[in-house]
C-alpha cells in the first residue's frame, strides 16, 4: 500500500503523523511512504531522517493526497485540502466533526473513508486521544498558571501560592483523562484543587489516586457555589464524537472573579462554557465577562515533538494493520476500527455526529 504523510497546515500546527521510525517500518513490510518535505521538521524530525528510513520526499502538499491510498494526518482535513481526498482512499486522522458541518458534508462529498482517532474505543477507552488529552490537561494548568500573570490581566495569583499565602484554588469539570492529568498538574504544584464528576466510580479512583485533590459531584449548584473563589478553571468534559455539552453560560461567568482564567481544554469539540470560541496559539486568549479564556483547539501542538512521539505510539499499530490487510480484514484483526470510521462511501457512519447536524444515520 502506498501511505502518505502530508504536512500538517492547520495554522501554527507543528506534529507529524508518522515518525522516520514508522516510515522504516512499513518500508521494511514492502510499503511505500510518501512524505511531504518539511512534514516533520517542526516536531524535531528532519527530511534527511525520512529519507534514510526508506521515505519518498516529495514537494508537492497535492501529490501526497495522489500518490496515497492511506492518507495519514494530525489534524482534520481544511478547505484546500478537500479536494485532494477521492472515492476509496483511506484517511486516518482527528476530525471532531460535531463541531464541525461544512467539514462533514466535504468528506461525505469526497467518497473517502474516514476515521477519526477520537471515537476508536477499546473497552470504553479511547486509546487514541489519551495522548493527547494528558498532555492537554498537563499543559492547562502550564498555561492557566501563565496567563494569571497581572500583566496578561489576569488576577496576579500564583497557583502554588508562598508560606504564608494561600495557594490559588483550581477547579476542573470532568475527571476523565484531560481532567486527572490537569488535577495532578495543579496538585504538583501545591495548587487547591477540585474535580467535579458525575461518575461515582471514578471519583472513587480520584480520590485514591490524587491524595489532597477534592472531589465533587458534578452538578450546577455546586459549581455555581465554587466559582466566586476559583482562579483557574479548566473545561476537560468529553462526550466521544459529539458536541461538549455547554455547561458553563455567561451568567455563570459573572460570578467569578475578573482577571480569572478558563482554559477549555474540550473546545475543539464545540467546548463546554457558551463564550468559547476556538483560537490559536498566536493569540490564544480573548476576555469575555472579565474572565481570560484561552481556547486553543490544538493544544498538544505547542509541545510538537512529545505530542507527535506520544501520538505515534499509540496509532502506528492502527497504521500498520491497514496497509499490511486492508480495511476490511484490519477491521476484523482491530474491530475497534469500526467505532472510529466515521464516514465511508459518502455515508456517515457515527450516531454522535449524525445527530449533532441532523444528518440521517447510514
Amino acid at each position: 500500500m502506498i501511505i502518505g504523510v502530508p504536512k500538517e497546515i492547520k495554522e501554527q500546527e507543528y506534529r507529524v503523523a508518522l515518525l522516520p521510525s514508522g516510515a522504516y517500518q512499513l518500508a521494511k513490510h514492502g510499503h511505500q511512504v510518501v512524505v511531504e518535505c518539511g512534514a516533520g521538521v517542526g516536531s524535531g524530525f528532519p527530511d534527511s531522517e525520512y529519507e534514510h528510513a526508506g521515505a519518498v520526499l516529495v514537494d508537492s502538499h497535492a501529490a501526497v493526497f495522489e500518490k496515497a491510498e492511506l492518507i495519514v494526518k494530525v489534524k482534520e482535513p481544511l478547505p484546500s485540502e478537500f479536494k485532494l481526498l477521492r472515492k476509496g482512499q483511506i484517511l486516518l486522522t482527528y476530525l471532531h466533526l460535531a463541531a464541525d458541518q461544512a467539514l462533514t458534508e466535504a468528506l461525505l462529498k469526497s467518497g473517502a473513508t474516514c476515521i477519526a482517532y477520537e471515537t476508536l474505543e477499546v473497552n470504553r477507552r479511547l486509546p487514541l486521544l489519551e495522548p493527547m488529552s494528558e498532555i492537554a490537561g498537563r499543559m492547562s494548568i502550564l498555561v492557566g498558571g501563565y496567563f494569571l500573570q497581572k500583566h496578561f490581566g489576569g488576577s496576579g495569583m500564583l497557583l502554588g501560592g508562598v508560606p504564608g499565602v494561600l495557594p490559588g484554588k483550581v477547579v476542573v469539570l470532568g475527571g476523565g483523562t484531560s481532567g486527572i492529568n490537569a488535577a495532578r498538574m495543579a496538585q504538583g504544584i501545591g495548587a487547591d484543587v477540585t474535580i467535579l464528576e458525575v461518575d461515582l466510580e471514578r471519583m472513587r479512583f480520584l480520590d485514591i489516586t490524587l491524595h489532597t485533590a477534592h472531589t465533587l459531584y458534578s452538578n450546577e449548584s455546586h459549581l455555581m457555589e465554587l466559582l466566586p473563589n476559583v482562579d483557574l478553571l479548566i473545561g476537560a468534559v468529553l462526550l466521544p464524537g459529539a458536541r461538549a455539552p455547554k455547561l458553563i453560560r455567561r451568567d455563570m461567568l459573572r460570578r467569578m472573579r475578573s482577571g480569572s482564567v478558563l482554559v477549555d481544554i474540550a473546545v475543539d469539540q464545540g467546548g463546554c462554557a457558551e463564550t468559547s470560541r476556538p483560537t490559536t496559539h498566536h493569540d490564544p486568549v480573548f476576555v469575555e465577562e472579565g474572565v481570560t479564556h484561552y481556547c486553543v483547539a490544538n493544544m498538544p501542538g505547542a509541545f510538537a515533538r512529545t505530542a507527535t512521539q506520544a501520538l505515534t505510539n499509540a496509532t502506528f499499530r492502527y497504521i500498520e494493520t491497514l496497509a499490511d490487510f486492508g480495511l476490511l480484514e484490519a477491521c476484523q484483526k482491530f474491530p475497534a476500527l469500526v467505532s472510529g470510521i466515521n464516514v465511508k462511501d459518502g455515508k456517515l457512519t457515527n450516531k454522535a455526529v449524525a445527530e449533532a447536524h441532523g444528518i440521517a444515520l447510514s
